[in-house]
């Protein structure tokens, strides 16, 4: 039993078919990608993510990606120019993470707010580290390779050495 709708939409379909509409198209004949065996059931949403070159973090439930986020705060803020860029960075994540924290959702994982100070502090001593000048260090003379033991082969107790 077909509705008005469906019967509708078929017949655009088979007219479309007899005006030849669907020859030729690419792809014509070839298997659907992802659909062998064994068979994935999330292929079309990895084919989406792989050609529309998205992360996959994307898919992450809301506690996992916000772990994640705070795992790369330092990466983040590295090539920030100020202190307040960094602050402001670490209080937006700190602000998502507190609206998940009043409603929590997805898995039971313990997320929590940054510390901000502390990303200054590491952000400042990768910048002073940055821009001190790496000293050279004096090449050591090569030293000789220690002598390797020899071994003795097995001396049973009761043999005498001779």
């Amino acid at each position: 039993m077909t509705s008005g709708w469906e019967a509708a939409v078929e017949a655009q379909i088979r007219t479309a078919q007899q005006r030849g509409e669907f020859d030729n198209l690419p792809g014509m004949g070839k298997p659907i990608p992802g659909r062998g065996l064994p068979y994935d059931e999330s292929w079309w949403i990895k084919g989406f993510l792989e050609r529309e070159a998205l992360p996959t973090d994307l898919l992450l439930p809301t506690p996992l990606h916000l772990r994640r986020k705070v795992e790369q705060v330092p990466d983040e803020v590295r090539d920030l120019p100020t202190e307040e860029s960094v602050r402001a960075y670490v209080s937006v994540l700190n602000a998502e993470i507190l609206a998940w924290l009043r409603n929590p959702t997805g898995p039971r994982v313990v997320v929590r707010p940054v510390n901000a100070d502390d990303v200054v502090r590491r952000w400042r001593a990768d910048r002073e580290r940055a821009a001190t000048p790496v000293a050279a260090t004096p090449l050591q003379p090569a030293t000789a390779a220690p002598r390797a033991r020899r071994r003795r082969g097995w001396r049973l107790p009761w043999r005498r050495r001779r």
